[in-house]
């Protein structure tokens, strides 16, 4: 679990996002890093046994810098007032994988898992994946307790085409399925919980059943046809 202390920080640097408070409070932050990699460590101590794909993951793997990437962006805050976990499931190298995620922030805090925003070859797989085997995602997307936790891919304008992808027609039976351009589904969670005992095996039983969602994906990146 997490110290309240951490939390407590990430609320401080929120109310004084520049380097100099950052500088001043230089030892509460190395504290917050030792104690947000311990909860990574423990995340995938309980992960890894429940999805093998993970094995080959390390800390190092799943974490985040603190620095954010401030040039391309109008918001010129110097530092994330968040921490995330991302656990892909496998390395291939120069491909992306599909994995869980873990997002702790106070005005927004879940879980998800899947693929956000493929590049345009792995886009073009994973469309054909589902092309020819809609129904198998269907299965995943329709499971009791996957639709029960997560309800179904996460849609907004900038994830769905208006209109179908070349080389597909309307009248595709998973047409709204091949129209996605991200394929993550997500559950809010409570940000209180996230100190407790508890929250890493609570949380890794509703990550768990994103396990299938990226199995299918991981096949059609896999697969080395056009």
């Amino acid at each position: 679990m997490l110290s309240k202390d951490t939390l407590q920080f990430l609320e401080d640097l929120k109310a004084n996002n520049n380097r100099d408070w950052f500088l001043e409070n230089k030892k509460r932050y190395e504290a917050v890093k030792k104690d947000y990699q311990q909860f990574v460590s423990d995340f995938l101590d309980v992960m890894k046994p429940l999805d093998p794909a993970l094995e080959i993951l390390e800390v190092k793997n799943c974490t985040f810098r603190i620095n954010r990437d401030i040039r391309f962006s109008k918001d010129k805050t110097p530092y994330k007032t968040h921490l995330g976990i991302w656990l892909p499931c496998g390395r291939i190298k120069g491909q992306n994988r599909p994995g869980y995620y873990v997002h702790l922030e106070k005005e927004v805090a879940f879980i998800a898992g899947g693929l956000y925003s493929p590049e345009a070859e792995e886009l073009k797989k994973i469309r054909k994946e589902i092309a020819f085997f809609y129904e198998d995602l269907e299965e995943v997307l329709n499971e009791s307790e996957f639709k029960k936790t997560f309800v179904d891919f996460d849609r907004n304008e900038r994830s769905t085409l208006k209109n179908p992808p070349r080389g597909y027609e309307k009248e595709h039976p998973a047409i709204e399925l091949l129209k996605l351009k991200s394929f993550e589904a997500s559950h809010k969670i409570n940000y209180e919980d996230i100190t407790k005992k508890d929250f890493i095996s609570k949380a890794s039983k509703k990550l768990i059943l994103l396990k299938p969602l990226n199995e299918f994906i991981g096949r059609a990146l896999s697969t080395d046809e056009f």
